[in-house]
This record gives C-alpha cells, structure tokens and sequence, in this order.
C-alpha cells in the first residue's frame, strides 16, 4: 500500500544529464519518502511507500520510488545529477555502505549506494545520515536561510543534525548532535547506553510514551497534551518536565554552537504550535534570572519543521547532486 503525497510543483522538466534534477529519498522503519528535486531549488513531486526489512528490500524499495517519482514528472534517470538517501544506521557516505541500521533488518555493512545505483543504470547514488538530510533540507526549506542551523529530532530517541558554516558537522566518528545522551538528571532513569539520566529519556516521544500511556490509539503525545489542556494534574506536570528536557536540549545546541535556528523536528514535532509554546515558555522562564540567558534570545530561535513537506528528502536530495 502507497500513497502519493503533494508538494510544490517544480515547473516544466528540462531533460537530459547535468539539469540539476534530484531525487532524495528519506528511508525509515515504516516508511520511505522521496521527493524531486528541481534544478532551481524547488520540491516536485512526492512519494510514500511502506519501508521493507532486509538490505535488498532496502535497495529495491529505493529504486522503485525513484523510477516511480520520474515516471509522474516524464524524467528519466539519464536526466538525473543524482540520488540521494538519507536513513539510519552507521552510514559512511565516503564508501556509500550503511550497516546496523537495526530497523530496516540490515546488520553487516552493506553496499547501498552501488545496488541502487546498478538499478538505476548508473545514476549517481549518495548516502547521508537520516539526521543529518533532515538538517540540511531544513536550512534549505527555511524562509531566511542560514549557513548556521540545529534539527532536533524528538523521535523514539533524541539527536540533532548540524549545519555550521552552510556545511554538514559530522564529527571525528560521525555522533556529532548526539546530545540525547548527555547526563539531564544524575542517577535517574537508565538508558540502553549504559548510563543513568539521559536528556532522551525525559525529552522524546519514548519519554512520553512511558511517563503518559496513551489510554487509546492516540498517540502518547497527543493524549498527553490533550488532558494537559483539559486541566489533568497528572498531565500538567509530565508536559513541564518534558518541556525542561526539551528545552534543556535546545540551551545545549545555543550554547555550544550557537546556531541562529534550532529546529523541531520528528514524531512528536507533529503536535505543532503547542509543543512550541511549552518549550518556548520554559526557555522564556529559565531566562528570567540570567542576564546572559536572556540576552541570547533562545525562544526566538526555536521553530518548528515545515509541515507538510518531506524535510529529510529535500535534504537528501540536496546531499545527491553533491550540494551538502
């Protein structure tokens, strides 16, 4: 089962190699979105299709939304710059092999890039941490772009994708923004890492989900801020700790790289404007009594991810006509 998303038109192909033309496909555990990328910057036509398990699933899903995303815009894969695949795992885009991505059912490292690209006739095929394309696709999809930008993923986990300087920061072992494990309560809950107390076990949907299970299919987060909003408590307060974690990650990001946007992004992002207002107000409160704080402006520069829009295909698409 599939299902064709709408985004922006790009404007009539121009056909043929070097146009410029993209395709980014944003490759998780239940879903792969992709998206065409037009010569000047702007998203064609989008796609959804149920993610498979196993390498070659992986790559054969791959290669059927790209030829199905040309087929809507009459392209064929000679009209491409090139494919790129945001997913995660331990990614090495230098080699294009991607191993241990537990949730796609691929263990040893595995040749991603060459089997899409053999599919594909040879296109150019490149692949990207899922974090960092969705940072990438942000700062491209922001309306006053900015060579300095965070994308924090509120998800099952917590990490972020850096833009520092219009250029991906991936670290000298590629965990630059895995700031979910750093210790936001000493002693506290215990984490699959090892330790005690990390930010993600209080500022993710995970968090959620254990703090305030969902009573029917809602999702946790939405039934948390629905009886938050209703006067519950019990919610009240669990929505308060979480906006602390939150915005605790979000003072983390400003202070260490002071970017000029951190973006919300991620399953729980989907709440929109009143998970915003929560993490904003606990910004707006911790700076009350810090002049330096204060100063920063660390509200202002929250936001949340376009909605509506694949982000992380835009970035991938970005990464495969080499513009990461």
């Amino acid at each position: 089962m599939d299902e064709v998303m709408t985004v922006p038109a790009a404007g009539a192909p121009a056909t043929g190699p070097g146009t410029g033309w993209s395709v980014g496909l944003d490759v998780g555990g239940t879903k792969t979105l992709g998206v065409l990328v037009a010569p000047d910057g702007t998203s064609g036509p989008g796609l959804r299709l149920e993610s498979q398990r196993g390498s070659l699933a992986v790559a054969a899903t791959a290669a059927q939304a790209v030829r199905r995303l040309l087929d809507e815009a009459g392209l064929a894969p000679d009209d491409l710059d090139g494919v790129g695949i945001g997913l995660p795992g331990i990614v090495d885009p230098s080699t294009g092999r991607v191993e241990h991505a537990v949730n796609l059912g691929i263990q040893g490292a595995f040749p991603l890039a060459d089997r899409v690209s053999a599919a594909l006739g040879g296109v150019p095929v490149r692949l990207e941490n899922d974090l960092n394309v969705a940072a990438l696709g942000a700062a491209h999809l922001l309306p006053d772009t900015a060579p300095d930008l965070a994308f924090l993923a509120l998800g099952t986990g917590l990490a972020a994708g850096l833009v520092l300087d219009g250029r991906l920061r991936r670290g000298a072992s590629g965990v630059a923004g895995e700031i979910g494990h750093l210790v936001h309560v000493p002693g506290g809950l215990p984490c699959p890492c090892g330790q005690r107390g990390c930010l993600e076990q209080y500022a993710s949907g995970s968090a959620l989900g254990a703090a305030w299970p969902s009573p029917d299919d809602r999702p946790a987060p939405v039934a948390l801020f629905a009886a938050a909003a209703a006067g519950d408590h019990g919610a009240l307060a669990v929505r308060s700790r979480f906006a602390e974690a939150v915005a605790a990650a979000v003072r983390v990001l400003l202070l260490t790289t002071d970017v000029a946007h951190v973006v919300i992004g991620g399953g729980v992002s989907e709440l929109g404007d009143p998970l915003l207002e929560v993490v904003r107000a606990e910004l707006d409160r911790q700076a009350r009594d810090s002049a330096f704080l204060a100063a920063m402006q660390m509200a202002e520069r929250v936001t949340l991810a376009p909605r509506g829009v694949p982000v992380g295909a835009v970035g991938a698409a970005l990464v495969g006509r080499k513009e990461s």
